[in-house]
């Protein structure tokens, strides 16, 4: 598993982006309403954060196999970072549709629904940019560093073996 690069969520984001604007447009044409945006989706995305950060705060010395706290088992480890990449792959998806929301609600800003509907939306973006960022740290935590058991098998200190040298023990734990 490769680290989370920014520009690939940038072009989650980006997509979705302009997804959740077609959308908003599309239905205004067809059926001539405001999409509704409720503010449980917020809260919702929110309390997913908030639920990932107490996982990492919680997780980390274990990770970091601090004196005093038992280490995290390895699948479990693996079963976070894995969380991790999905829910900031997630948070950009649902930051990007959000926004694009908000801006497609634009022409209805000043009406009490539109406006409504459109802090909404934006306040479920923030809380998916907040999903992402806690996701990323989570992930940065996740990740082995120098010196690990990989080492002496030539593999790199992201549990992935080499360039070049995907043979033996490390294509063993590549794979």
């Amino acid at each position: 598993m490769t680290p989370t690069r920014v520009r690939t969520l940038a072009i989650i984001a980006a997509t979705t982006f302009a997804g959740g604007w077609l959308f908003v447009v599309i239905v205004d044409k067809l059926v001539q309403r405001l999409v509704p945006v409720p503010w449980t989706a917020a809260a919702a995305l929110a309390l997913l954060a908030l639920a990932l950060l107490i996982w990492g705060l919680l997780a980390k010395p274990k990770l970091q196999r601090k004196p005093g706290r038992p280490p995290m088992d390895p699948i479990t480890a693996t079963r976070t970072a894995a969380l991790a990449l999905a829910a900031s792959r997630t948070g950009a998806g649902v930051l990007g549709f959000y926004a694009g929301v908000a801006l497609g609600l634009r022409p209805a800003w000043d009406t009490p629904a539109g406006r409504d509907y459109a802090l909404a939306s934006m306040a479920a973006a923030v809380a998916s940019l907040g999903l992402v960022v806690v996701a990323l740290w989570l992930e940065s935590i996740c990740r082995l560093r120098d010196g690990g058991d990989d080492d002496e098998a030539g593999g790199s200190s992201a549990g992935r073996p080499a360039r070049g040298r995907a043979t033996g023990e490390a294509a063993r734990r590549a794979a």
